[in-house]
């Protein structure tokens, strides 16, 4: 995976700042290639509970790991049980590596 352990202990701690509970954080995707370069980084943040603004939480998270990782592009991708549950969901949970 294309993270230092210090960024992957931050981008956790981000996470369970800005939901305010706890979470499961996995990165999917190009950055689990060692061997790529580049791309951005996927995140899949996985909450037991309802969300009452997952956009606006999504932004948010998305925003502050970009500054962690020196402006590159981070997409997030949240399964709560108030959200409808989409194919991309299951790769992510399948392939992606839990930090």
């Amino acid at each position: 995976m294309r993270l230092t352990n210090h960024q992957a202990v931050e981008i956790v701690k981000l996470a369970c700042q800005i939901t305010q509970r706890p979470v499961v954080v996995r990165v999917f995707g190009s950055r689990l290639d060692d061997d790529a370069k580049g791309g951005d980084l996927d995140l899949l943040i996985e909450l037991d509970e309802p969300v009452a603004n997952p956009a606006l939480l999504s932004a948010q998270l998305s925003a502050k790991v970009s500054r962690l990782i020196n402006g590159r592009k981070v997409d997030v991708l949240l399964t709560v049980p108030n959200l409808l549950r989409l194919p991309i969901h299951d790769v992510a949970i399948r392939e992606g590596q839990p930090l």
